[in-house]
């Protein structure tokens, strides 16, 4: 049974859609701690009250972001993770994190990279005009955005949509994504070729 740690800024429903994949034994992983870089992050009761372990690292509690990295990867690598998984975790992780997680360190973003990088996906698909959005599971970097891509799925863009009407549509076309193709990673594996993602 593969180890995921989940990291998560808000109300956690990736978070949620992972933990409800992992009730079926098939699925092949299980949650085995959540951190947050907010206290407030309302996802942790999620994980609280399945008895899952939380931690929070917040980076306004460190005197530099190198000693918020370093303690973020500590309190990661206390619960042996397999793969760790951005999942609405709104923070750019460091050299340190990347060297213990690099190649197992997963975010899913709200638009089709390496179209609208960044926290505003949704919203700048619709500025731009583009008739279709979605969304991107890629491996982390220490780029915005910019790792290999594992994979993508496409959302149509309507025309009276609004940004949050898209990023709703989005949302759910990411979970679905999230939830299938990281059980897939944990039961089948996966291989990195320069920038090309193969799951057998």
């Amino acid at each position: 049974m593969a180890r995921l740690l989940v990291l998560i800024s808000g109300s956690g429903t990736n978070l949620q859609a992972l933990l409800d994949a992992c009730a079926d034994p098939g699925y092949g992983a299980e949650v085995v701690a959540v951190g947050a870089d907010r206290e407030d992050a309302t996802g942790l009761a999620r994980a609280e009250e399945r008895g899952i372990p939380t931690f929070v690292c917040g980076v306004k509690d460190f005197a530099t972001r190198e000693e918020w990295d370093a303690a973020l990867t500590e309190a990661c690598a206390r619960h042996a993770p397999d793969l760790v998984v951005s999942a609405g975790f709104l923070k750019l992780v460091g050299p340190q994190f990347l060297a213990a997680f690099g190649g197992r360190y997963v975010n899913t973003h709200n638009a089709l990279l390496p179209a609208f990088p960044g926290i505003h996906g949704p919203s700048d698909a619709l500025a731009y005009g583009v008739k279709v959005a979605g969304a991107t599971l890629h491996f982390v970097d220490g780029g915005i955005d910019t790792g290999p891509i594992i994979a993508q799925v496409a959302v149509p863009v309507l025309d009276d949509d609004s940004e949050d009407t898209l990023t709703e549509r989005i949302k759910e076309a990411e979970r679905r994504q999230l939830v299938s193709y990281v059980g897939r990673m944990v039961r089948e594996g996966w291989t990195v070729n320069r920038r090309k993602v193969t799951i057998p």
